[in-house]
């Protein structure tokens, strides 16, 4: 197993305060420094490609984020959204993270973990929103078709938030299926079980107050079964870890077990029909205690 990081994701740096701080990656990676994690191959991320970025992103968007970087301070793209002077490398070291992470499992097979910052799964094909500069995961399934040619990719996203710049951006490609499980009402406000893409979409919502039972009772009985259905060639995760019971950006009520549970079924899944091959990339989570505890229960599961 390998885990992609770059230290340049420490420094962007969205203010004072914001939830999205450096302090995430330094608790994940102080997680993943334990001994049982010593195996792991740890890779300095590359920067992701302008070709890489404009498989999803537009000519705009890809151009306006690198050149809007300021010198000094932050700068403002919508109310929950910031750049400082690194941002712009975290970003591109972010998305090549993830494009590393499937040259390697479609090479050589395994799993990989990307401990990258900012995250991906709100940024639309011309828009960075909800914390989000460029789509991580969204830039590694197209890379897999692209470069790989693969005709199966699927991206299972367990952040409490729905990822609409991923179902967005895949909305007519029938090669990705996105499922995606999530608290609603909530923070972007899609994600109803009505938005179908091209029959390649799944969206379950969760109520606020929802916990383990429904959790599991939602992707064992309707989620991974479809999973199956479409058997992936690649399993792609955007881990997202904020519905967990201590969150403070949500009120769903997971406990670690949870994500050792998921992320367990999931590398079932890569098993059966992707030949093991799994690369999940770093989403939300916001309670530091919270976000290191269900990150080393989700990586412990890959390594296993």
């Amino acid at each position: 197993m390998r885990l992609y990081t770059h230290p340049i994701c420490l420094e962007h740096d969205p203010g004072l305060g914001h939830a999205e701080s450096p302090s995430r990656l330094r608790a994940v990676l102080e997680a993943l420094d334990q001994d049982r994690f010593a195996a792991i191959d740890r890779i300095e991320a590359p920067l992701a490609t302008r070709e890489q970025l404009l498989r999803v992103h537009t000519e705009a968007h890809v151009d306006t984020l690198l050149a809007i970087a300021p010198d000094t301070g932050t700068v403002q793209l919508d109310e929950d959204t910031w750049m400082s002077p690194n941002s712009a490398q975290a970003a591109l070291r972010a998305a090549g993270a993830a494009v590393a992470a499937v040259d390697e499992v479609m090479q050589h097979g395994g799993k990989a973990f990307c401990a990258v910052r900012p995250p991906g799964h709100h940024a639309t094909p011309d828009r960075a929103m909800g914390f989000c500069l460029f789509n991580n995961i969204a830039i590694a399934a197209a890379h897999a078709i692209g470069r790989h040619g693969l005709k199966r990719v699927a991206i299972a996203d367990f952040d409490v938030h729905h990822g609409n710049g991923t179902q967005d951006i895949f909305w007519r490609e029938p090669r990705v299926m996105f499922i995606s499980s999530h608290q609603s009402p909530l923070y972007p406000d899609t994600g109803s079980a009505s938005e179908r893409g091209v029959g390649n979409i799944f969206n379950a919502p969760l109520s606020p107050g929802d916990g383990s039972y429904e959790f599991r009772e939602l992707w064992q009985g309707d989620l991974l079964p479809k999973l199956y259905a479409f058997k992936p060639q690649l399993v792609l995760v955007s881990a997202g870890f904020d519905a967990h019971r201590g969150d403070p950006l949500a009120d769903l009520r997971l406990g670690t077990e949870d994500y050792a549970w998921i992320t367990s079924r999931l590398v079932d899944l890569a098993h059966a029909h992707a030949n093991g091959r799994l690369v999940s990339t770093l989403e939300g989570g916001y309670n530091l205690g919270a976000l290191a505890a269900s990150v080393a229960a989700h990586v412990g599961e890959l390594l296993d």
